[in-house]
């Protein structure tokens, strides 16, 4: 599956979304039934398929409301009804691929779930350079040759990197919580030399390491060193720099190996499985995904296109 690698601080996996801390407020899933529901949820599109992820505890009754209007409007016999609780995202997948839905949302990103992938051996993933950046990055899934090609949706990027995971392992993904005790401060900007001379800071000398900070501190020092930074940040009208506060998690530990590439790309292997993190090259933006099929229909490739007009 494919989505903003960002946005892993969402992901339940095999637990209830709502027991992952970082996801918003009280919510609930709903699913369009009847004799008419793929009609209307087609029609409705509010979501794809006939299942609506997420909705804001507030905002159940409007979209019931709204959806029954449609209905009538269409003279479609279908309703929405609330699931008894929310749907783990490992079982968002699952659903998706058995109702040939080649998308779904969590929290409002678009994740992208492929079937039929071997999970027996490395995949291989290419990206073709353009004068901007990359214009496409390409995920192999066997040697055959592509015949057809079929798009599967768009993938909206906000934190300028997607992620290439097994939906199973992402199940064991550990995003903002030290796995070993242990957190990173960075900071950098305009300021960086004179604030790190307040605060007896050293340079970072690591690969792919810019401005000053402290790396291997016991989590709660680290994390008293970044509040202070957030204090001088928001006191000072004058002062410019940026930080990260980066707890010892997967999600840090592979920014680092992208942080350290050349091409800005880093692997982790995490629940048994290698998950590749990505910087897309330009930024944030909304990419178009495409599978590529051999003559028999067997999926051959995934392909995110950076460069739309490449």
């Amino acid at each position: 599956m494919l989505t903003d690698g960002g946005y892993l601080s969402l992901w339940s996996g095999d637990r209830r979304p709502e027991d992952v801390a970082a996801r918003p407020g009280p919510a609930a899933d709903m699913e369009i039934v009847g004799p008419d529901a793929s009609a209307a949820a087609r029609t409705f599109d509010r979501q794809p398929g006939t299942r609506l992820y997420d909705i804001p505890a507030q905002g159940i009754e409007e979209v019931t409301e709204a959806f029954a209007e449609h209905c009538k409007k269409a003279g479609l016999d279908a309703g929405l009804q609330v699931l008894p609780q929310q749907v783990p995202h490992r079982e968002r997948v699952r659903h998706a691929i058995a109702s040939g839905n080649h998308t779904f949302l969590n929290v409002g990103v678009p994740v992208i779930p492929v079937g039929g992938v071997s999970t027996s051996s490395s995949l291989l993933v290419t990206a073709t350079a353009g004068d901007w950046g990359w214009t496409q990055i390409r995920i192999a899934l066997s040697a055959a040759a592509t015949a057809q090609t079929r798009v599967l949706g768009h993938l909206r990027v906000d934190h300028a990197r997607l992620v290439i995971a097994d939906a199973d392992a992402l199940s064991s993904w550990v995003h903002e919580d030290p796995i070993d005790g242990l957190a990173d401060v960075v900071f950098w900007g305009r300021d960086q030399a004179q604030l790190a001379v307040e605060l007896d800071a050293p340079r970072l000398t690591g690969p792919g390491d810019v401005g000053y900070g402290w790396v291997d501190l016991p989590f709660q020092d680290a994390l008293n060193r970044a509040l202070d930074l957030e204090s001088r940040r928001r006191s000072s009208g004058q002062s410019m720099f940026n930080f990260d506060f980066r707890p010892h998690s997967h999600h840090w530990q592979v920014m680092a190996k992208v942080r350290a590439d050349e091409h800005e790309a880093g692997t982790i292997s995490v629940g048994g499985a290698d998950i590749m993190m990505a910087m897309t090259s330009v930024g944030d933006g909304d990419f178009p995904v495409h599978l590529e099929l051999d003559d028999a229909g067997t999926p051959t490739a995934i392909v995110v296109v950076i460069d739309t007009e490449a």
